[in-house]
């Protein structure tokens, strides 16, 4: 156990990543990047983590700010619960804790939008506790060097990861380790085709004994994707369109769109936003495009989208409160689809040569 974790160690010295949130132990900026670097990869979220450290300097400013802004920088990242959570956190932070974040695990565990990992990276990284940290790339590495093949997102599988995690930790610099392991599996570990010949691990990897790197780890297959269609509006008039926040819980919660209309068919869709049409009393005649469709694969559904264009006199008196100008549409936060649109169609909305 105490070799494992010296290699560890000692390979994470020699080869981890440069990375901004690594040259820190302040709480809010090790907590920002946690959040963001779940579900994402590295590359794409170190550009939002600058964005935002640049935004907010303290975790008081990120408090101050309106949702709307954290949205809109949070844009493109998806999984926007997150950014949701992010910012309602650092509310609770800044009036109920005075701007302290919690020193130990436990008291990181109550925050909300901190599970199990996020909890343990911060308060080891930041406050050096003894306490193991277990994400997909430490999951990787476990199961591999030591020839676990119980599914890892099973019950009792977590429950002899977590506790095999706990014993490897060393009884010093645990940050270091913690990061490690998990840049380990990042970098040399990696989930296809790793390079085994060079790995430090090598010769005490059950997997490569065994002939089994590519089965582990295991994992039970997920729930079937549920399909959504869906039919937008695009209301061109002028210089302004409309766009709706969708309210309620959803995966889209409080981001801008145009007007949806979802089905389980899209034959439903269409017949739906037909619907709409006429109640709104929009000039059917007035139709000017129809996109290709969109396909957008998040984690638990797979959406169709088609954009129908219409340029009308006016826009209909039903949804006048939510006409937007063009010049704003950039600066309200919107989902992939809507942003993905908007850049393939821009002589819609005059937007050419602006991002």
């Amino acid at each position: 156990m105490r070799e494992f974790s010296d290699i560890i160690s000692k390979w994470y010295s020699q080869n981890k990543r440069d990375l901004p949130w690594r040259r820190t132990r302040d709480p809010f900026k090790i907590w920002l990047s946690e959040i963001i670097l779940q579900q994402t990869r590295v590359a794409q979220g170190l550009k939002y983590y600058l964005n935002f450290v640049s935004e907010f300097e303290t975790v008081n400013d990120l408090a101050k700010s309106k949702e709307e802004k954290v949205l809109k920088l949070w844009q493109g990242l998806g999984y926007y619960s997150r950014a949701r959570n992010l910012h309602f956190t650092a509310n609770y932070i800044s009036k109920e804790l005075n701007g302290e974040f919690p020193k130990h695990f436990k008291g990181l565990l109550e925050l909300k939008g901190v599970g199990l990992y996020t909890a343990a990276a911060i308060a080891s990284f930041c406050y050096d506790e003894k306490v193991a940290v277990l994400d997909g790339n430490v999951f990787r590495v476990l199961s591999r060097v030591f020839g676990i093949d119980q599914p890892i997102n099973s019950s009792l599988g977590e429950k002899i990861f977590r506790e095999l995690s706990t014993e490897l930790l060393p009884s010093s610099e645990v940050s270091n380790y913690n990061q490690g392991i998990m840049e380990f599996g990042a970098l040399q570990c990696i989930p296809k085709s790793p390079n085994c010949e060079p790995c430090p691990l090598n010769s005490r990897c059950d997997a490569l004994r065994t002939k089994r790197v590519k089965e582990l780890p295991v994992k039970l297959k997920k729930t079937k994707v549920a399909e959504w269609h869906m039919s937008f509006l695009v209301l061109i008039s002028g210089r302004g369109t409309v766009l709706r926040k969708r309210v309620g819980k959803g995966i889209w919660q409080n981001l801008y769109e145009f007007p949806s209309f979802v089905a389980s068919s899209a034959e439903d869709s269409k017949n739906d936003l037909s619907l709409f049409i006429s109640e709104a009393s929009v000039d059917v005649n007035s139709l000017e495009f129809v996109s290709a469709i969109y396909r957008h694969l998040l984690s638990h559904r797979k959406i169709h989208a088609q954009f129908f264009v219409y340029r009308v006199e006016e826009i209909p008196s039903l949804l006048k409160s939510e006409t937007v100008v063009f010049e704003d549409l950039l600066g309200l936060p919107i989902h992939r689809l809507i942003e993905k649109f908007i850049s393939d169609s821009p002589s819609f909305f005059k937007l050419e040569g602006k991002s």
